[in-house]
């Protein structure tokens, strides 16, 4: 006698991501991962949207609000039987970061060394490298228990202030865009720039002589640039157009 089929379809679920979870180390397959004709990508993704389901749930019980119902939410059972599974998802991270968390520690925990560059350890389809520079150099912006994870588990630290992209303002832009018209303007004798005209900027012709922290030419695309600009002529501070003038700028 079937009393549920919606547990007789979990139980099903289950025994794939159990075989899942044995061959590859962890349970975050991709969503499109098919495990013996069984798409448990997809199963994996529905347990995930149930248990946040329940998250939800309980965190409007505890501020004393109504619950307008629990179907499709993970009951502690089932939550109980994944983590048997899986115990360490990394919360915060979103499925990809999870993920690639997962196989890392992996990695690491079969001797392998820490990733620092892309293109170097590819595994599952992920570029581990490519990760775990992305965490160090965006490590201001991560949670501090995802810092801490990082950190303590899998021994990533923050990128040092040379290794972190330069940021430019909006100000610095404009002057950077300004110098390649300009230089343009000088070789060419007129401002009328293709659209898809590419202008180098040498080192230190302009008031930004790196980019992304590399030294060497600024690709620039003054052309595009101008048309964005005579888009929002009405906008401009009145010194930004007294120096495309200077240049001979079409409005």
């Amino acid at each position: 006698m079937v009393w549920s089929h919606q547990d007789v379809a979990f139980e099903e679920g289950l025994a794939v991501a159990r075989a899942w979870a044995t061959v590859h180390g962890h349970l975050l397959p991709s969503a499109t991962a098919v495990w013996d004709g069984y798409p448990v990508g997809t199963w994996t993704k529905n347990q995930r949207f149930a248990a946040r389901a329940a998250d939800t749930n309980a965190e409007r019980r505890e501020a004393g609000l109504a619950v307008e119902s629990s179907a499709g939410a993970l009951t502690e059972a089932l939550r109980a039987a994944l983590q048997e599974i899986d115990p360490g998802l990394v919360s915060g991270m979103g499925h990809g970061g999870q993920r690639c968390f997962r196989l890392t520690q992996n990695l690491l925990q079969n001797g392998g060394a820490l990733p620092v560059a892309a293109g170097k350890v590819i595994v599952q389809g992920e570029d581990l490298g490519r990760w775990v520079t992305a965490q160090r150099l965006g490590w201001e912006q991560l949670l501090p228990a995802q810092q801490w994870l990082l950190e303590n588990v899998l021994g990533v630290e923050p990128a040092g202030d040379e290794q972190r992209p330069v940021r430019r303002t909006q100000d610095t832009m404009w002057a950077v865009n300004l110098a390649a018209a300009q230089q343009f303007h000088t070789r060419e004798g007129h401002l009328r720039v293709p659209r898809k005209h590419i202008e180098h900027l040498e080192t230190g012709s302009g008031p930004s002589g790196r980019q992304n922290g590399a030294d060497g030419p600024v690709v620039v695309k003054p052309g595009v640039w101008l048309d964005n600009v005579r888009k929002r002529a009405d906008r401009l501070a009145e010194q930004r157009r007294t120096d495309l003038n200077a240049l001979g700028i079409r409005w």
